[in-house]
């Protein structure tokens, strides 16, 4: 949804609500990510800081498109969501960049958000 988002340049609600249409999803899924896709609208600018203050040598626009959901979506649990652990944030990032990325995405995806878990301190 994310990454339906910025392509489209829509809404969290209005991505969410085609999203819905589109496909189903189960309740406790669809709960989280709907918190995690109007979150990461919410603190975008902040979420957006701490990308680019991790990601030396690399701005948010040269990004790839894929890559920059997922470090959004990571970075937002990191900073908002105490109740996922550091390695699962991350772990799951690094899937999805492997996933859905180029070659290169999941080792960047990872040192990114390293970075950006030390300075908010999750060490759990």
């Amino acid at each position: 949804m994310l990454f339906s988002a910025e392509a489209s340049g829509a809404s969290a609600e209005d991505t969410i609500r085609l999203f819905l249409r589109s496909f189903e999803a189960e309740p406790e899924g669809r709960e989280y990510a709907e918190a995690a896709v109007r979150g990461v609208e919410n603190a975008k600018n902040e979420v957006d800081a701490r990308v680019r203050a991790a990601s030396t040598n690399w701005r948010l626009e040269r990004m790839a498109r894929v890559d920059r959901a997922i470090l959004r979506l990571a970075t937002w649990e990191l900073a908002y969501r105490g109740d996922v652990p550091r390695a699962v944030v991350i772990d799951e990032a690094v899937e999805l960049a492997k996933a859905y990325g180029t070659d290169e995405s999941s080792a960047f995806v990872n040192g990114v958000l390293d970075k950006i878990a030390d300075e908010l301190g999750r060490k759990d």
